[in-house]
This record gives C-alpha cells, sequence and structure tokens, in this order.
C-alpha cells in the first residue's frame, strides 16, 4: 500500500461488506469498486484480490454452520465439483477481459443485482418446496456450472444466482441453502484464486478480509430484521453511485 489512507478505508469497507453479506447479501458490489478506485486494474487484480477476503469469510462461514449443527456435506460436494470447473473457465475469461468492458459489465451487474436484492425474492423463494430427486440433483449439478463459471469470472451478486438456483430447483429453506452456498464458494474461490494468483494485491486482499470477517462476525450478532431495512438504504445509495461511477469512467 503505497499511500496509508487505503488501510482505513479498505478495512471499512470490509467491515460494511462483511456485514452486508450476512444480513442481505451483495457485498463484493461494494468491495469491487472500492479496488478498482484504488486503482487496481479491474479484470484482474481487483476482481482477483476481492477473492482473497471471500475466501476467509466463507471459510469462517463454513464453521460457522457447522457449530449450528447445519450442514449437508453430501450435496454440497456434488455441487462444488461442478462449480470449481466452471469457475476455472469463468476466472480465465476474465483474466483476458478488457478493463473498459469489465467496468461496464460491473456496473450492469451492479444494478441488475440491486434490483433483485429490492424485490426481496428470498422471501418468495423460501415458500417453494420440493422433493430432492436424482433428476433435479443433475439438473443442479449443470446449473451450479454456470454458476461457477459466472463465480470465476466475477463474484457480485452470485449468491443471490445461488439462493435462487437452490430454492427453485430445490425447494430448500434458507438455512440450508446458506449453508451449500458458502460451501460451494468457499471451494471454487480456491480455484479462482490459483487463476488470480499473480494479479492479487496480497496486502490489500488481507487487509479487506479482516475487515470483512468482522463485519461477518458483527452481522451475525445483529437483529436481521433491524438491520436489513437500514442496510437496504445504504446498498441503494451505494451501488447506483458507483455503478454510475464505473460507466463515466469507460465514457472517459
Amino acid at each position: 500500500m503505497e499511500n496509508l489512507w487505503e488501510i482505513p478505508l479498505i478495512l471499512v469497507t470490509g467491515v460494511f461488506a462483511g456485514f452486508l453479506n450476512t444480513v442481505a447479501g451483495g457485498g463484493s458490489l461494494l468491495t469491487l469498486p472500492v479496488l478498482i478506485f484504488l486503482g487496481l486494474p479491474p479484470a484482474t487484480a481487483a476482481n482477483g484480490t476481492n477473492r482473497v477476503a471471500v475466501f476467509v469469510q466463507n471459510f469462517s462461514a463454513i464453521m460457522g454452520f457447522r457449530r449450528k449443527g447445519v450442514s449437508d456435506f453430501g450435496y454440497s460436494v456434488l455441487l462444488t465439483l461442478p462449480a470449481i470447473v466452471g469457475a476455472w473457465f469463468g476466472a480465465q475469461i476474465a483474466v483476458e477481459t478488457d478493463d473498459v468492458i469489465f467496468n461496464r459489465v460491473l456496473a450492469g451487474i451492479m444494478i441488475a443485482v440491486l434490483i433483485v436484492t429490492l424485490s426481496n425474492p428470498t422471501k418468495r423463494w423460501e415458500r417453494e418446496t420440493a422433493n430432492l430427486s436424482v433428476f433435479r440433483k443433475i439438473i443442479g449439478m449443470i446449473v451450479f456450472f454456470f454458476v461457477g463459471a459466472y463465480g470465476g469470472f466475477i463474484q457480485a451478486g452470485v449468491g443471490f444466482i445461488i439462493i435462487a438456483s437452490l430454492t427453485l430447483t430445490n425447494g430448500f429453506d434458507l438455512v440450508r441453502t446458506n449453508a451449500i452456498k458458502v460451501f460451494v464458494i468457499f471451494f471454487y474461490t480456491i480455484i479462482a484464486l490459483i487463476a488470480f494468483y499473480k494479479h492479487v494485491n496480497w496486502p490489500l486482499g488481507l487487509t479487506l478480509a479482516v475487515g470483512n470477517a468482522t463485519g461477518a462476525w458483527i452481522g451475525s450478532h445483529w437483529a436481521v430484521e433491524k438491520g436489513d431495512k437500514w442496510i437496504r438504504v445504504v446498498l441503494v445509495v451505494a451501488v447506483v453511485g458507483f455503478a454510475i461511477r464505473l460507466v463515466w469512467k469507460t465514457l472517459g
């Protein structure tokens, strides 16, 4: 880090993102733009550095779910295998993507995920029910190859995609869904980190990871009903502002 002010900025961003991921989701919608604004190349360094924090946060989440007795190891592994393959392909595409194109894609994804977030679809998805059959397992594996490809390309918003995939195809409740989600993301992030390894800014990534872990701990002790309403307002302002700034940079 060339400037000391980057440390508190990254820490605060990480804390907020970790909190956001715990009570609502979409933390990478904030961390990625901040890393870009600090001067990291979007498609490679910012994208790769963000994965360090994602890795640490999801490891912590897996441990938390296990302590609470929530685990679906067999099905999680079944979905993780195709996701890992997809993540490798997605990460390779990201590394070769032009930064201007990546900024525009990120801006579009930020707005799309924001719309999904504000519609609060998890309540609707949670009401869906279905029996987990062999057919649904096969469909799930196919879907998670593409989930992994998207996650390998860009992490932003993948949590919402996984929630939608699991609840709509298998009818899982949100507790089981989130336990599987953090397991899958943790392991495909290892593959993404390997692909991005030489592009990662490790000081920024580790600082961000500390912030994310702290924010996740705070969020886990926060009343979701109280935090969710407040966090959505801040998310709207932050995401819209970052998206406009990203598009503006590509037009300059």
